[in-house]
């Protein structure tokens, strides 16, 4: 994400209740080879399009294998990566965001992209109301919501993923992906840049219970 990205007239997208004037938008988009029907509004990220992080991050997944299992989409906006990840590989996926609107949203959206028995969207501050585990974490964080915000994202998957699960996110270089590497390795012990592109990193690491670290 970057900073043009993050402001919304005026408040900031992670904002619990957004309350600037409801400016819905309808446009299609292409992720995962599947054409996604999204409608947005003011007060949610990204809601012109689907941001150039998150498509980077789902592209990613052509390079990496995920286990059996659910699959988390922590901070899911309006919807686009846990409605792309059920459509295209019939996955159960939990979506969470402390954004309401965007919750509202999400829904609508898994509804009218045929996806709503296989999607779970529900209100989380960060894992504050996630009880399961997950054979895949995946976030685009955001970063103007403060370090502690995203070293918490990142830091804090480990408690929630199967053994064999990963944590998979997506940050700029110059807005902290340096950082997250350090942290994901000193939670996890591993970490691995699977995808670059245009100064955004997919970092990758994976939850091995039997490793000391």
């Amino acid at each position: 994400m970057n900073s043009k990205e993050q402001k919304t007239s005026g408040e900031m997208y992670f904002t619990a209740n957004p309350n600037s004037e409801h400016r819905y938008q309808n446009f299609d988009f292409e992720l995962l080879n599947q054409v996604l029907h999204f409608k947005t509004d003011s007060g949610v990220f990204s809601k012109s399009t689907v941001d150039f992080g998150t498509r980077t991050m789902l592209d990613a997944l052509s390079k990496t294998t995920i286990i059996d299992g659910k699959i988390l989409d922590l901070g899911s906006g309006y919807g686009p990566v846990g409605i792309a990840i059920a459509k295209a590989f019939q996955r159960s996926v939990d979506m969470v965001d402390v954004n309401e609107r965007a919750l509202e949203l999400a829904k609508i959206n898994a509804v009218q992209n045929h996806v709503e028995q296989l999607t779970h969207i529900f209100k989380s501050d960060i894992y504050e109301n996630i009880t399961d585990k997950y054979a895949l974490i995946l976030t685009n964080p955001p970063i103007r919501a403060g370090k502690h915000v995203v070293t918490d994202m990142l830091q804090q998957a480990k408690n929630y993923l199967l053994p064999g699960g990963k944590l998979i996110a997506v940050l700029q270089k110059k807005q902290g992906a340096p950082s997250a590497q350090k942290n994901m390795h000193a939670v996890f012990g591993n970490i691995k840049v699977i995808h670059k592109n245009k100064g955004y990193y997919i970092l990758e690491s994976v939850y091995e219970p039997n490793t000391d670290i």
